[in-house]
């Protein structure tokens, strides 16, 4: 063999050993899905009329945990609930049973759900929702935590972190919470949420100690804050964070009163969510939304955003990328679903293999009539429409 020849095949051949290079680049994304199933189906199924507010994440092991409202009597958003959950370990191949991991009991204004954040430090995957959120025949509201050292398997019994939090009606999420894996606060968990529609806005609170102790971040009020809203009134709302590689914490958010347009607010805190500043607020005039908690990841620098695409109705649940932080968004889009479609949740395992590159995980609400009627598992390959 030729000099010029052996080199080329040895070249080739470490290209093929070594994990660290990415086999892929951001260039060729060209989604597919890959693979869909039903994780829960409304419509009085033992204990449950609906489930709703789907939330997944993977867990330091690689397990994957699927969680929803799983309410007991309606469809509404008070009432009595449980906290279902179906667990994984082949990346969403096959499921556990559901398990109920919160009863909240006979409780009027039940439990609403929430935030799973991951502590890849000490292994740890916890679970925050909320009790009597809108101070229907109970008060206060109450903060509540479970956790799991077990990779989901069991579960510790509910912590009220009212204590430390204050009485504040906050409902994390829908989603999934970050631990900072970059300065300011590297290992810091960063939970937000929203508030009341009177007091609501985008409330962080934060754990320095795996979330063993919380205590209050950053904040971006509606205005008038505390008081009723009109249409079009300043509302942020439900949000999801995540981190970029320099540090800073990026938050989108639902807008709730559909302020200055039909489309997504995002702002940005660049102290490890002690602060929210107005002044890193803007309006993302490319993410139209009929206003819903919406999913948003960052995967190999690429962000990806999944929501109903729509202005006035909850239909056509679409996936979306960015290569520039969220910036700009590509021309290209990839339609999960073209029906009913709610709330949904993005996870992705980071284990380094070529494999776990090529794909990203949503959980949303799916429905043919209504977008409550089921809440669907996709698999999506990333490269797979080449």
């Amino acid at each position: 063999m030729a000099t010029g020849s052996r080199l080329a095949a040895l070249s080739f051949l470490f290209s093929l050993l070594s994990p660290d290079d990415c086999a892929f680049s951001p260039e060729q994304i060209d989604p597919l899905l890959y693979e869909e199933q039903l994780l829960w189906v409304s419509g009085f199924q033992g204990e449950v009329n609906t489930y709703r507010i789907p939330l997944l994440s993977f867990t330091p092991k690689g397990s994957l945990l699927a969680f929803s409202e799983a309410r007991k009597f309606s469809e509404h958003d008070k009432g009595q609930k449980f906290i279902a959950m179906r667990r994984s370990t082949d990346k969403g191949a096959t499921w556990s049973p559901t398990s109920f991991i919160i009863d909240d009991g006979a409780i009027v204004d039940g439990l609403n759900l929430g935030s799973v954040v991951v502590d890849e430090e000490v292994g740890l995957v916890i679970v925050i929702y909320v009790l009597c959120f809108n101070h229907d025949h109970c008060s206060p509201s109450s903060t509540m935590m479970v956790e799991s050292r077990d990779d989901g398997l069991s579960w510790s019994k509910p912590r009220n972190l009212t204590v430390q939090l204050g009485v504040k009606s906050f409902c994390p999420g829908p989603g999934f919470g970050i631990q900072k894996r970059y300065n300011p606060a590297k290992g810091r968990l960063v939970v937000c949420g929203h508030g009341t529609l009177k007091a609501n806005g985008v409330f962080c609170i934060l754990s320095d100690d795996h979330g063993q102790h919380w205590y209050n971040g950053g904040a971006l009020k509606s205005i008038p804050y505390n008081q009723n809203k009109k249409a079009q009134d300043f509302s942020p709302d439900e949000c999801q964070p995540l981190e970029l590689t320099d540090g800073s914490i990026v938050i989108n958010v639902r807008n709730q009163n559909s302020f200055h347009c039909r489309c997504r607010m995002v702002v940005r805190s660049y102290d490890g969510g002690l602060t929210l500043p107005i002044d890193s607020l803007y309006f993302d005039y490319e993410l139209v939304d009929p206003a819903v908690a919406a999913g948003a990841l960052l995967k190999d620098n690429v962000l990806y955003f999944t929501n109903p695409s729509n202005e006035q109705h909850r239909v056509n649940l679409t996936l979306r990328w960015s290569l520039t932080d969220g910036n700009s968004w590509g021309e290209k889009a990839m339609q999960i679903w073209a029906g009913p479609s709610g709330y949904s949740c993005i996870t992705s395992l980071d284990s380094g293999s070529t494999d776990d590159e090529k794909y990203i995980f949503v959980i949303y609400e799916k429905g043919h009539t209504n977008y409550d009627e089921t809440i669907s598992f996709a698999k999506i390959h990333l490269f797979g429409g080449q």
